[in-house]
């Protein structure tokens, strides 16, 4: 197949690159957009000159599940969601709030439930956990800031049940402003366990009358 040029004037190229990459994340468990999207150039036979946006991708997902995902996935997503809203009451001491797939709906079987957890203290949580008797593995993250800085977060990762659930560790002041979403770049979206409660409730299966 011949290279084609993604440009801006070529929307359809770039709806089946993005269309591709959301197959390739939602089957083959890839969590990097960038590396989907290279993939699905390359199989496209696409140049990897005007790829789609991370955005782009997203919607390509969320079109992707609502396709082939059907109510499997929708149980699934259903299920995730009633497992984080067990974790944040659990760690309800630390205002936990949900980001990430599971709350935008992209959520599948590779997914993590990601909460961000508040404290001044960067070992409270570790020592919470520690406390409940609950295991859990630590891992480092660098993300890019607003101001084009790097920084660390911490990750605590757990298992519930059948369901993993990262924690990242906001600190202080700094952790009052959520940071860039890997989408596109604007604040993360993020909600609380009353706003996750509501969210759930609209998903229930309406009774027949």
């Amino acid at each position: 197949m011949s290279e084609r040029n993604i440009r801006r004037g070529n929307p359809r190229i770039r709806q089946e690159v993005a269309a591709e990459a959301a197959r390739i994340i939602a089957t083959d468990g890839q969590k990097s957009y960038l590396v989907a999207k290279q993939k699905a150039a390359q199989r496209l036979g696409a140049s990897r000159g005007g790829l789609p946006t991370n955005a782009e991708i997203e919607n390509a997902l969320k079109e992707w599940h609502l396709l082939y995902g059907g109510e499997e996935h929708a149980e699934r997503l259903h299920s995730m969601r009633l497992a984080a809203l067990e974790a944040m009451k659990f760690l309800e001491s630390f205002q936990p709030r949900l980001v990430g797939p599971v709350l935008e709906g992209t959520a599948d079987n590779y997914s993590r439930i990601c909460l961000h957890l508040f404290a001044d203290d960067p070992d409270a949580v570790v020592r919470f956990l520690m406390e409940a008797g609950i295991e859990f593995s630590q891992e480092r993250r660098r993300i890019r800031w607003h101001d084009g800085s790097h920084r660390e977060l911490d990750v605590l990762v757990a298992e519930a049940g059948e369901e993993t659930v990262e924690m990242i560790v906001m600190l202080g002041r700094d952790g009052i402003h959520p940071p860039p979403s890997p989408i596109d770049g604007q604040p993360l979206r993020r909600i609380s366990r009353t706003e996750l409660e509501k969210l759930i409730s609209s998903e229930q299966p309406k009774q027949e009358p």
